[in-house]
Order: structure tokens, then C-alpha cells, then sequence
């Protein structure tokens, strides 16, 4: 029977984890598709690229990865508890590092940061976020799926679902 991701992976309780996520609709992640003949390896530079970026801005730790051609596997320990030791300062420049304004200069980035700043729930809200399972592999897909999306040509899903863990 299937379990519930909370009880798989409690958001308050540090753990190491098996995720899985798979592309859909015969996409490929990276590598050459035999059908159709395109190669997507570059796409696998997008993914080490994020990983890297969303690794850094969470309270989490990569252990091993492997990018397959329709699939990605990621064994990472996550412990909320880091994130309680983190100042308020860096918790905001994480989460606009991982979340940047439309703008690209410096005084938006810190505008940005003095907003999220001023607002103590709001905060709050994103310490808890920077500590969750669920949140990293949200932000680790998301943009990876908007830019194969895009290279495509195509409008939809592109991972199936949400990740499997274990």
C-alpha cells in the first residue's frame, strides 16, 4: 500500500532519502533519442547546474545523483534543524538567490531581501521551506521542466507527477 510522503519524510526530522523523478510523454532529459534522433545531452549540464545552486541555498546534502535519459535519481540527507541556526540575513538572501527578482541588478536583490526581511511570518514561512524535502525537489524541477518545455516547443508536464522517495 502506499504511504503518505509525510510519513515517508517527516518535515521536522532530519533523514537521508532515495528521490526518483521521471519525465513524461516519451521527453527526454538527456541523451540521444533514438526515435526522433536529437540530442539532449546538454541538458544534463542544466541539471548538475541546479543541483549545485538549489543545494546551496538548502539545508541539504547531495550524496550521490545519476541523470538517466528519462529519469533523475538524487540521494541527499535534509535536516530542518540547520535551518533554525541560520540568521535571518541569510535566510532571505538564499531564498531570493533561489527566487531572484524580474530585475537583474543589485539594488532589486536587496530590495527583495529587505521586504522579506520586514516581514517576520512571511520569514517564517520561508525557514521551513529551506528545510523541506518537498520544497528543494519543487525548486530543483520546476525550472529544469520550463526550459526543456521551452527548448521543445511544447506546453504541459514534463516530470510525471511528483518525485517518488524512499
Amino acid at each position: 500500500m502506499t504511504r503518505p510522503r509525510s510519513h515517508i519524510a517527516p518535515s521536522d526530522l532530519a533523514g537521508t532519502y532515495h528521490c526518483v523523478q521521471r519525465c513524461v510523454r516519451r521527453a527526454f532529459l538527456c541523451g540521444i533519442d533514438g526515435y526522433s534522433g536529437r540530442n539532449y545531452e546538454h541538458r544534463k549540464t542544466w541539471v548538475e547546474t541546479r543541483i549545485r545552486l538549489v543545494a546551496e541555498c538548502f539545508a541539504v546534502e547531495i550524496h550521490a545523483y545519476a541523470i538517466m535519459s528519462n529519469h533523475l535519481h538524487l540521494v541527499l540527507g535534509i535536516d530542518p534543524a540547520t535551518v533554525s541556526a541560520w540568521d535571518d540575513e541569510a535566510v532571505a538572501a538564499r531564498w531570493v538567490r533561489l527566487f531572484p527578482p524580474r530585475e537583474d541588478s543589485e539594488a532589486a536583490v536587496e530590495h527583495k531581501c529587505m521586504r522579506l526581511l520586514a516581514d517576520p511570518s512571511r520569514l517564517d514561512l520561508v525557514r521551513r521551506r529551506l528545510g523541506s524535502l518537498s520544497w528543494f525537489m519543487r525548486c530543483l524541477v520546476e525550472p529544469i521542466a520550463r526550459r526543456a518545455n521551452r527548448e521543445d516547443g511544447c506546453k504541459g508536464r514534463f516530470w510525471e507527477g511528483r518525485f517518488k522517495c524512499q
